[in-house]
């Protein structure tokens, strides 16, 4: 990582222990690492992030994130880690209570998408800078278009187009439209600090390849993506798969 020389562009990963999807989803494996760790191993291969923090309410996770090289400060607060809390809330929490000071560039990489590579990251920290934008999310294609083939059900029971254009008869006629993925946010902190949520900033995006987007949220998902590794690295890309040995201890708030 880049010695703190101005700006500073500090990586965030948040990993709460509950999962009611895929119990223990964080901590789980993928090609001998864990989702965590490859997502920490990721963000350090980046020499645009000087700094590493992972925001967490389980002392295990915490462990295994300074295991490879992340900081851990503090554990968060359980009102900011029950599933119906805001993960807007737990960036700002992230930006006030675990960095040494507020960077010029807020990075999430969250560990459910394993798949990611390096420049992923990057090109959302060069969008963030080079467009004026707030706030740069990543998508990816869909595979279904409101416009023509994604339906909703009314208190009747019947079923309408989400979005209905008398115009559009072919998937070909249909506005691009994309999934937001969990890949990588890049965002200017006094956004995070003083917006309330992403929509509510400018908003920019990265678009990157379907097969590197998967969101693992249940066994489905994770059978996936563990397919979709092992495909890859039949292929020879390089995805890392080592382990540190290294043990710190972790400081809990006071």
């Amino acid at each position: 990582m880049s010695s703190f020389s101005s700006p500073k562009c500090f990586g965030y990963i948040f990993a709460r222990g509950g999962s009611k999807g895929l119990p223990g989803k964080n901590l789980k494996k993928l090609g001998g690492v864990s989702l965590i760790g490859r997502a920490i191993q990721t963000a350090l291969a980046s020499h645009q992030i000087d700094e590493v923090f992972v925001s967490t309410d389980c002392p295990t996770i915490a462990a295994e994130a300074v295991r490879f090289g992340a900081s851990v400060p503090c554990l968060r607060p359980a009102e900011l880690a029950s599933d119906t809390a805001s993960e807007w809330l737990a960036w700002r929490h992230a930006i006030e209570s675990l960095s040494p000071c507020c960077p010029d560039v807020f990075v999430s990489i969250p560990p459910t998408a394993p798949l990611r590579t390096t420049s992923d990251v990057d090109a959302c920290i060069n969008r963030l800078r080079a467009s004026g934008a707030e706030i740069v999310l990543t998508v990816a294609s869909p595979y279904r278009n409101p416009y023509f083939n994604q339906v909703q059900v009314d208190q009747r029971e019947r079923v309408d187009l989400v979005m209905r254009n008398s115009q559009i008869t072919r998937r070909q006629d249909a506005p691009d439209v994309y999934d937001i993925t969990t890949v990588a946010y890049a965002a200017k902190p006094s956004a995070v600090l003083t917006r309330k949520g992403i929509f509510d900033c400018e908003v920019a995006h990265v678009e990157v390849p379907v097969e590197r987007s998967i969101d693992i949220d249940t066994p489905l998902d994770f059978a996936i993506a563990s397919f979709l590794y092992e495909n890859a690295t039949k292929q020879a890309v390089q995805v890392p798969t080592t382990e540190p040995t290294v043990t710190i201890p972790i400081r809990r708030a006071a």
